[in-house]
């Protein structure tokens, strides 16, 4: 009888890479556009740690003393950063606060925050990249610190919570790239919006 195993020899993870900003420039009413992206896609190596959680909506309906039925909706999710250095003006805008041609900020006040498409990148084993495009994000909370130097080096970081969601009529939060060689970092991340078959037209032809 033949065996039905296959055996599946994942990648083991490295690092995490770079991460990705492009802000959504919003509809006559200020909401979210999925065609209305700025032109510029900014890159930030200076992640130190990454997490992403999922926000689920869970249900069971009993029946006859049993469980009749059971399903999971992913509303959201949470992404933890942790960061080296981050920019400024970058977080500024972020946070809804107003920027100046010169880089003056007006930090504080009750402005709304913008949206935005986040990317992550995780490097694995063997050169491989494991790439996440979240196109509708706001970013919820930042904490910043900053103490005096010591004759031992240790690392001032800044951490920051962003929260994806559902950007589309199938409630899709986000688009992964396969884990297959081929997908370089600048086509993934060259459009915030990305299909399936956007992705899958990215991988080359053997």
């Amino acid at each position: 009888m033949p065996s039905n195993i296959t055996e599946l020899r994942p990648k083991i993870k490295l690092t995490v890479g770079a991460q990705y900003i492009c802000f959504n420039q919003g509809d006559s009413n200020g909401d979210w556009d999925a065609n209305a992206f700025e032109s510029t896609v900014k890159k930030f190596p200076t992640v130190v740690q990454a997490s992403i959680t999922d926000e689920v909506d869970s249900y069971e309906v009993y029946a006859s003393g049993a469980v009749y039925d059971a399903d999971a909706n992913v509303l959201s999710k949470t992404i933890a950063v942790t960061n080296v250095a981050f920019d400024d003006a970058t977080i500024a805008k972020m946070k809804g606060e107003s920027v100046s041609t010169k880089g003056v900020i007006m930090e504080g006040g009750n402005a709304e925050r913008p949206w935005f498409a986040y990317g992550i990148v995780e490097i694995k084993k063997g050169g491989g990249l494991y790439m996440r495009w979240f196109p509708k994000c706001k970013l919820t909370e930042n904490s910043d610190e900053a103490a005096t130097s010591t004759a031992s080096h240790s690392d001032q970081n800044s951490t920051m919570n962003i929260k994806a969601y559902q950007y589309n009529t199938d409630g899709n939060t986000d688009v992964k790239s396969p884990d297959i060689a081929g997908i370089t970092e600048a086509a993934f991340f060259d459009a915030p919006l990305l299909t399936a078959a956007a992705v899958e037209a990215l991988i080359p032809v053997t």
